[in-house]
């Protein structure tokens, strides 16, 4: 798995995951990659800080741990948390967008997606779960499908 830090042409900045550099390439090419804020497919990668393991064990308790420590960000602290903040209400609205104008199919969705793709069934707004095998599979296949930033609400207690 790789996280790039994204930026859309509207100029909101966001990260996402991604299998592989290939698999971002693939994405981004077929227009599968949108800005969690305003829906643009516009989308490029920008610098990223890259994680830093530091070897002295004083320096904090997670790298005397050996842990990943993150490089310091040039962001104040109160920046950073508004536009967290920003993000988590731009993905409630997302969630409500989806949940009201798409059908919960939940483990059906590869078969459901790929038989739309196939059009062997009607075209309609779909969403669900996917094993990673599977949603790979839809990827590879030219079925256009990409994950939610969020867990449906039928999977959460």
């Amino acid at each position: 798995m790789i996280r790039y830090a994204l930026k859309c042409h509207a100029g909101h900045s966001f990260d996402s995951w991604f299998a592989s550099a290939d698999a971002y390439d693939k994405l981004a090419a077929g227009g599968m990659i949108s800005c969690a804020e305003c829906g643009s497919t516009r989308v490029e990668k920008t610098l990223m800080a890259p994680a830093v393991r530091h070897k002295s064990a004083g320096s904090s308790p997670q790298a005397a741990a050996g842990e990943t420590v993150p490089a310091p960000s040039s962001d104040p602290r109160g920046a950073y948390m508004s536009r967290e903040g920003e993000m988590q209400r731009a993905v409630a609205r997302l969630r409500k967008e989806v949940e009201e104008n798409s059908a919960y199919v939940g483990s059906n969705f590869a078969k459901e997606a790929r038989d739309m793709h196939e059009g062997t069934a009607p075209t309609r707004a779909i969403y669900g779960e996917a094993r990673p095998e599977e949603a790979k599979k839809l990827i590879e296949d030219g079925v256009p499908v990409l994950p939610l930033p969020f867990i449906p609400k039928r999977k959460t207690n």
